[in-house]
């Protein structure tokens, strides 16, 4: 088996060359750091797990071009200190392995470019053979060993750490912003320095990383008991039908697109702030909207969303929906175009002729309109709505004209 990565929290005392290799520094520089009065050794000379992340955090503060010395002097004379990190709330930044990737790779039989996809969904640089592995790095490696053991295609294990880190990303940079303007701020405008701040911070870090992380799992476990049961869903029907004992409905799932009119002129006009205010809103509106009908929210657009429904009829009721709700609510108009087709999902997200003439009959439509195609149109013969044909529509960047119609509510 892969070694497993060893917790810091486990560890109390390291020596200089334990803290250099962990850190991914020299031992030189630990050194440097002591002579600076920045680590501070404990009896015997030896160093506390935040003393790794000490060094690897001002490294990487000196490669981004921050002086050292000057980081010294604030730190002797109080007005900078990384005592922060020593609380829990940094236990999970862990340290460098005793394998190299390219040990990892050889020992294991892991080829080295799928490992090195690995590095890379951590968010950093691809590694070089002679690189050591994160202890963190070493769960996910797990992970694809046995992947691999049971016949997982290498490009859908590079696929899947693709999705994950991408997702993750988002949902860190989105945790960090939030943290400074509603944590790390006010403290600071409290009247606290800086130094207090960044300890406070830790304090209150140590309390909160436990639950978000508790809370951020059961999200994500409750997403897989949707996604899981709509799986066992389709299986029991394709059982089902091949029996005999059930005739489901064929209707080729659809793709609608909304955005706002007037959003490039609303950000020139009343800035930045106000424009992304709207598209928090608009984001709250429309999420509502598409789940209670069945649907997802694919991806943001900036002053739009790409929407995704198994069923036509009900993503028409929900663009109705979004469009009166933007209204009430005196946002700029919305306008979508809604589509239904044959489409490929990857990594997220979805491709094909569909999704693209969805895209652009949401261009074509006027504001306040929705906008459906002749087979998404079919398929709401119950609906109470009405059509109203716009005639034969050559679209940007389709060969051939559509037949299209604007949908209301029945009079």
């Amino acid at each position: 088996m892969i070694p497993r990565a060893r917790s810091l929290t486990k560890v109390s005392e390291l020596s200089r060359q334990e803290v250099a290799h962990k850190a991914g520094v020299d031992v030189g520089f630990v050194d440097q750091l002591v002579e600076m009065g920045i680590l501070t050794p404990g009896d015997g000379d030896v160093f506390a797990p935040g003393d790794v992340r000490r060094a690897r955090w001002i490294d990487n503060y000196q490669s981004a071009g921050v002086p050292l010395e000057g980081i010294a002097s604030a730190v002797r004379d109080g007005t900078l200190s990384f005592t922060y990190l020593d609380v829990s709330a940094f236990d999970w930044f862990a340290g460098l392995s005793s394998t190299t990737f390219q040990e990892l790779s050889e020992g294991k039989g892991i080829p080295f470019d799928l490992l090195a996809r690995v590095r890379e969904a951590f968010g950093y640089a691809e590694p070089r053979p002679e690189d050591y592995v994160r202890e963190d790095e070493l769960a996910v490696i797990e992970s694809v060993q046995i992947q691999l053991s049971q016949g997982v295609r290498p490009a859908a294990i590079e696929s899947m750490l693709r999705v994950y880190a991408e997702s993750l990303r988002q949902i860190a940079e989105t945790e960090t912003q939030w943290y400074r303007t509603e944590v790390e701020s006010p403290l600071l405008e409290s009247g606290m320095s800086e130094r207090e701040m960044m300890d406070a911070q830790a304090e209150i870090g140590s309390r909160l990383v436990p639950v978000m992380e508790r809370a951020l799992v059961a999200m994500y476990h409750g997403q897989q008991e949707r996604t899981w049961t709509k799986n066992a869903v389709e299986n029991l029907e394709t059982v089902l039908e091949r029996e005999g004992l059930y005739a489901p409905l064929t209707h080729p799932p659809a793709v609608s697109f909304l955005d706002l009119t007037g959003y490039t002129r609303l950000t020139e006009e009343e800035g930045d702030q106000a424009a992304a205010g709207l598209a928090a809103e608009l984001r709250g509106l429309v999420r509502r909207s598409s789940l209670e009908h069945g649907g997802e929210s694919v991806k943001w657009l900036g002053d739009g969303v790409m929407f995704y429904f198994p069923d036509p009829a009900e993503g028409l009721i929900a663009a109705l929906e979004m469009v009166e709700g933007v209204a009430a609510r005196e946002m700029p108009p919305a306008r979508v175009g809604i589509h239904a087709g044959p489409v490929i999902f990857q990594e997220g997200d979805y491709f094909g002729r569909t999704v693209n003439i969805a895209a652009r009959m949401a261009d074509y439509a006027r504001p306040g309109e929705v906008l459906a195609s002749q087979v998404v149109v079919d398929t709401a013969s119950a609906l109470p709505v009405g059509f109203d044909a716009v005639g034969p529509v050559h679209l940007k960047g389709v060969a051939d004209p559509l037949d299209l119609y604007t949908v209301h509510r029945a009079r």
